[in-house]
């Protein structure tokens, strides 16, 4: 594969990052605004947002199989147009049904969209023969505060959200689209897929992979209860503003852009296992602070070490799964990729339960012990043993920039 091939394919990946990182964040961000829409009451709106990630799952799962006849490039090129639509999908309906079916292929198609998406990552990293996966992770979370901007912009000027959805999809369906030629992956995926993944599907050891799954979940469960919890634990808890309790999660998202987008040079520089457990123990350090905090801006304070300590974590994770599995990537980043939405699923209610029964600062608690616990794991991210083992031969490093 030549050098410009391999320049080209990482832009066009880039952009695919970011803008699955604008699309996700509209349609979180505008929530209440989709129950308002189809009248979905307060007891019936946790089963349509729960069934979003676990529909991602069954996504994930199902492209773990699929790669074994086609390569993830295709699948990542047609999975991201149906995403787009799903969310004008969303936005464009009256009917219950109407939601209910946008929200389901959104969730199904997202799944395929993940997975393949660092599936490629992890590829090409392996073809540069250093630290990459930071900078596609920053260039999601760009799209997400992008994303977020849009939301807000809709909310402020009450637009509706086929109005708000509208002029992103137009713009970045073809972008993305078009970008999607560029695509190129590492040396495996660039064998027939039948020699390369459908033999090395059976050689993941789940054993092996489990401490990344659990350090997979943990990350999103910290992550989850930023993204829920934050704004109402600044406001109730802390006796913020209803403005000012808006502020956490911005910050929260700007950080861990800029640490993602220094993180790769950290990696390079002091190794995958030095930064993971850095980042997690300023993440611990960062949910203390939020529960001791005395006020607003020392919980804010709180969330930004969290941004910093979280957002190094689960690039990390797929990259480290990459290395355990050289032969194998594809198939053990697609089971990985399923504990993401497992952390997703399991972070807001445990913080919510814990919150009611107990109190919200002890919830905080609960996320700090789960992401300090990645120490323990730390060790699986150098996966020096595996990394060559097995007959597999050691990657070409090319120089690419």
């Amino acid at each position: 594969m030549t050098n410009a091939r391999l320049r080209h394919g990482r832009a066009s990946l880039a952009v695919s990052f970011f803008v699955q990182g604008v699309t996700f964040a509209l349609l979180v961000t505008r929530i209440p605004a989709i129950q308002d829409r189809y009248g979905i009451s307060d007891g019936l709106l946790p089963v349509f947002l729960a069934a979003v990630p676990i529909l991602a799952g069954v996504g994930s799962v199902v492209t773990e199989k699929l790669v074994v006849q086609v390569r993830p490039r295709v699948v990542l090129r047609w999975a991201q147009p149906v995403v787009m639509l799903a969310l004008l999908g969303a936005g464009a309906g009256n009917a219950l049904w109407e939601a209910a079916l946008a929200l389901g292929v959104f969730g199904l198609s997202v799944g395929a969209l993940d997975a393949s998406m660092n599936m490629m990552g992890v590829s090409l990293q392996r073809a540069y023969g250093r630290s990459i996966m930071l900078g596609f992770h920053a260039a999601y979370s760009l799209g997400g505060i992008a994303g977020a901007s849009m939301a807000w912009a809709g909310a402020h000027w009450d637009l509706s959200l086929l109005v708000s959805y509208l002029p992103a999809v137009v713009v970045l369906l073809p972008v993305a689209f078009i970008g999607s030629r560029w695509y190129a992956e590492g040396t495996e995926s660039e064998a027939k897929p039948e020699e390369g993944q459908g033999k090395g599907a059976a050689s993941v050891s789940f054993k092996l992979l489990m401490p990344l799954c659990l350090v997979m979940s943990f990350a999103y469960i910290g992550d989850s209860t930023v993204s829920n919890w934050s704004a109402k634990y600044l406001q109730d808890v802390l006796g913020s503003s209803e403005q000012l309790s808006t502020v956490p999660y911005n910050v929260y998202m700007v950080t861990t852009l800029l640490g993602r987008a220094v993180g790769d040079f950290g990696v390079r520089r002091f190794g995958a296992v030095a930064v993971v457990r850095a980042g997690s123990v300023l993440a611990a350090a960062g949910f203390a602070v939020v529960a001791v905090a005395g006020g607003a801006w020392i919980g804010m304070l709180g969330f930004t070490m969290l941004g910093l300590g979280l957002c190094v974590i689960v690039p990390q994770t797929f990259a480290a799964a990459g290395r355990m599995f050289p032969g194998a990537s594809d198939t053990a980043i697609a089971r990985l990729n399923v504990f993401n939405y497992v952390g997703f699923l399991v972070g807001s209610p445990l913080v919510g339960a814990l919150g009611d029964a107990w109190s919200y600062r002890g919830a905080m608690l609960v996320p700090m012990v789960l992401v300090l616990a990645t120490l323990v794991y730390a060790k699986s991210f150098g996966a020096e043993s595996a990394r060559y083992g097995g007959g597999h031969e050691r990657p070409r490093t090319v120089d690419v920039g």
